[in-house]
């Protein structure tokens, strides 16, 4: 990584799983390199291997083979516990079913991304800024008036401005988007892609996973993604 503005560099990237007796081939021997501040859309088919390639990325997955590397350091090299801050601080994740906690509101969802960063001893000290910067981020992506409100009680493409919030209250380097349109109708995805373009005009670098060609367009480049091999630009 000797341009200074590459933050992610995946070099020959390779993961298989073990299926019904056979080795499944997922990804074979991807390159990408990810600049600071771009939009980069991974383009594919289901079963191309988007989601897990975007799972290396954010360390929540491990390669068979290849390297993720991030501000100079293979991720993979990490002890656990480095390799949980990683994932914590710098990796934003947003799903297509927003994986929020049924029992909890949405200030309180948003609030268990800085609680997952805390240790038991710092937390009670972090509390009030982290309510703080989560309201601020609620209010950020829309929803300052829904801070109370539960999941069952948000429409989906509200639930996701949360999921949305939730991947950046620890204002990560990377927000790892993962069909995050895919759940919606158009009109409320075109109004979290608009979402999506205000944070990369701030200067967040994204990377989106999608099927939709219309989709992949939101962003600044776009590669695609078949078979498990990555095509040219």
């Amino acid at each position: 990584m000797d341009n200074p503005n590459t933050i992610i560099q995946a070099s020959n990237l390779h993961r298989s799983f073990h299926e019904a007796g056979r080795e499944l081939h997922v990804l074979r021997g991807v390159d990408l390199t990810i600049h600071k501040g771009e939009w980069l859309s991974i383009l594919g088919r289901s079963g191309s291997g988007k989601s897990t390639l975007l799972h290396l990325l954010g360390g929540l997955d491990r390669p068979t083979s290849g390297s993720v590397v991030f501000d100079g350091t293979d991720i993979f090299g990490l002890s656990g516990g480095a390799l949980d801050r990683y994932r914590n601080q710098h990796a934003g994740f947003v799903f297509q079913f927003y994986h929020l906690l049924p029992e909890l509101t949405a200030l309180e969802n948003v609030l268990v991304g800085s609680m997952l960063g805390s240790s038991v001893f710092s937390w009670p000290g972090r509390r009030a800024q982290a309510r703080k910067t989560a309201t601020q981020m609620l209010d950020r992506v829309g929803l300052g008036d829904r801070l109370t409100h539960r999941p069952a009680k948000l429409s989906g493409g509200e639930r996701q401005r949360v999921a949305i919030a939730r991947a950046l209250v620890n204002r990560p380097s990377v927000l790892l988007a993962d069909e995050p349109t895919g759940n919606l109708d158009a009109d409320t995805a075109g109004s979290i892609l608009d979402l999506f373009r205000q944070l990369h005009k701030e200067g967040q670098t994204v990377v989106m996973v999608t099927h939709d060609q219309t989709v992949a367009k939101a962003g600044n480049r776009v590669v695609t993604l078949v078979k498990g091999k990555l095509q040219a630009d």
